[in-house]
């Protein structure tokens, strides 16, 4: 099978420079919030221009911990998109607060700022916007949302370090930005961890606390936190693939480029609108025959993905929320039609050929 992503094609480029890192953190017998973790917080910050950077073990407890120091919970609203995964509406919920969906834009397949104003009310303390696949969200709408209505702007970014809003890296421009580093990720570690940055020298100092138990200094605790702390051995292998991210995510945008220009008309490539980039964690298609066209690639030897076949707004975990079919149609509709085809950086020309190549088959055959 050509597989969705293939990790073990990027170790071998890497190999040789990660064991050295990995090696030099057993060596130095500091293994929990050490050199490298804070190296690492100040070199992904510097990428994406903002001020401070705090580690943690994964991107869910990076949006969790970022309504926390906010001082989300219960009796608050947090409005985000219901075509996203499980975790951007699991953490609302496990602080407490209230989640509140708003629906998408079409071609972006991000918040829709139009319909989040329109669930605005005076419980609202914050817009979770998530840039879906690595396709920047319309942050100048948001941003006039978060400062119109006085909210917080959380960036889910877990999918999309690297993207680009007018020129500037996402993360940067709400007041918490959270990125995960998810193996699979366009930036992966070797297990689960995950990052916040920010702006604010309060709210960095309180994400720090709150990662640590709540404490800043040994056996001293201000106030009860997580145990959620980014350990050297992942640290040093983000820092080692790091100095590599933007070849990767050129080899990701020229894989896009030639789906895009190569596909078959009858089938929804991506759209990027100018003002926006697309780092391509995910390379969506949308047609309507996507079940048929997932089952005929899988038995060509090509793996495809579905992301995501239930809108959080339907999965039984909200129940409680009382939403029902038909309250968000954008997000539904895309929820049947999206399909996700392999890319990753060291795809093979020839087999991105091939896929193409059966792809093509089998709509010449549907006609």
């Amino acid at each position: 099978m050509i597989p969705m992503v293939d990790l073990k094609k990027e170790l071998d480029y890497l190999e040789p420079q990660i064991i050295d890192a990995v090696k030099d953190v057993i060596q130095s017998g500091q293994y929990i919030l050490g050199e490298k973790g804070a190296k690492l917080e100040k070199e992904i910050s510097n990428y994406v221009e903002a001020s401070y950077g705090v580690g943690v073990n994964s991107g869910t407890d990076a949006l969790y911990l970022s309504l926390k120091a906010l001082s989300i919970g219960p009796g608050d609203e947090v409005i985000t998109s219901p075509f996203t995964f499980f975790a951007t509406g699991e953490v609302i919920a496990k602080t407490g607060a209230k989640p509140v969906f708003a629906d998408i834009e079409p071609d972006s397949y991000n918040l829709d700022p139009d319909k989040v104003e329109a669930v605005i009310t005076p419980d609202t303390k914050a817009i979770i916007v998530v840039h879906l696949f690595g396709r920047a969200a319309n942050m100048d709408k948001i941003l006039d949302l978060r400062d119109r209505y006085h909210l917080y702007v959380i960036e889910d970014a877990c999918q999309a370090i690297g993207t680009e809003f007018n020129g500037k890296r996402v993360g940067s421009f709400g007041d918490i930005g959270c990125f995960s580093f998810f193996p699979s990720k366009n930036l992966g570690a070797f297990g689960d961890a995950g990052m916040m940055v920010t702006n604010e020298q309060d709210i960095a100092e309180q994400l720090k606390r709150l990662r640590n138990h709540g404490s800043s200094r040994k056996y001293i605790h201000t106030e009860t936190g997580i145990n959620s702390r980014l350990d050297e051995i992942q640290a040093a292998i983000l820092l080692t693939k790091l100095q590599y991210l933007e070849i990767f995510l050129h080899q990701r945008k020229e894989i896009a480029r030639r789906y895009t220009e190569q596909l078959p008309a009858n089938i929804q490539t991506p759209v990027i609108a100018e003002d926006r980039s697309h780092t391509y964690h995910q390379y969506c298609i949308e047609t309507k025959d996507r079940e048929q066209l997932s089952t005929f690639l899988k038995e060509k030897g090509i793996s495809t993905a579905i992301y995501y076949p239930v809108p959080l707004h339907l999965q039984p975990a909200f129940k409680y929320l009382n939403y029902k079919p038909g309250d968000f149609p954008v997000s539904e509709h895309k929820s049947k039609t999206i399909l996700a085809l392999p890319i990753y950086p060291f795809m093979a020309i020839s087999d991105q050929a091939y896929i193409m190549s059966k792809i093509k088959e089998f709509f010449k055959k549907e006609e």
